[in-house]
């Protein structure tokens, strides 16, 4: 009884505090990347701490929410298809063993997924705006955003294994009882 319920509570508390940076989002539009990528990094303690089962859980229940009750649809967007769904899938990706098969399954899944981005952005919502702005870089804007994207996709990651060993070491000791 006591474990479902800490699962419970510990999805509910890092389901607010991932809405709450999404409506952070809204009320800070400088924000609008930094904030997704931050609620990502919170979806990484609910599959350390429970499972990854409950993490797919709490990050659809977030991203459904967020796309409906914040301001910010776009970075809702970038949590759901981007930075949401990446720290769960880590776990998964971590167990190849080859290092370069793994970056190469990590590259892949994350330009699959900014180009689904991409597109649905343009496309689904008709934001042409963005085109517009591919255009003002020139002929290559799109490669290049692709690769600044990456670049951030590379610091993403590194960061993301940085805060997960400082929550296994450092925060996670400290709330486990001593038996």
């Amino acid at each position: 009884m006591r474990d479902i319920s800490y699962r419970v509570a510990l999805g509910g508390i890092v389901s607010a505090l991932c809405l709450t940076a999404m409506f952070l989002a809204g009320i800070m539009p400088m924000l609008y990347m930094l904030l997704p990528m931050i609620a990502g990094v919170l979806m990484m303690i609910i599959a350390v701490e429970v499972s990854t089962g409950w993490a797919w859980l709490t990050y659809i229940s977030v991203g459904l929410l967020s796309l409906f009750i914040t301001f910010d649809k776009e970075a809702a967007l970038i949590f759901i298809m981007l930075f949401g769904h990446y720290p769960v899938l880590k776990f998964y990706i971590d167990r190849i063993k080859n290092g370069f098969l793994r970056r190469t399954a990590k590259f892949l899944i994350f330009n699959a997924c900014v180009l689904a981005y991409f597109f649905v952005t343009v496309y689904l919502l008709g934001l042409d705006q963005m085109l517009e702005e591919f255009d003002e870089v020139g002929r290559y804007g799109g490669y290049i955003m692709l690769g600044l994207c990456n670049i951030i996709f590379v610091l993403y990651d590194i960061n993301l294994n940085a805060c997960c060993v400082i929550y296994r070491h450092r925060i996670m000791p400290r709330f486990r009882r001593k038996k």
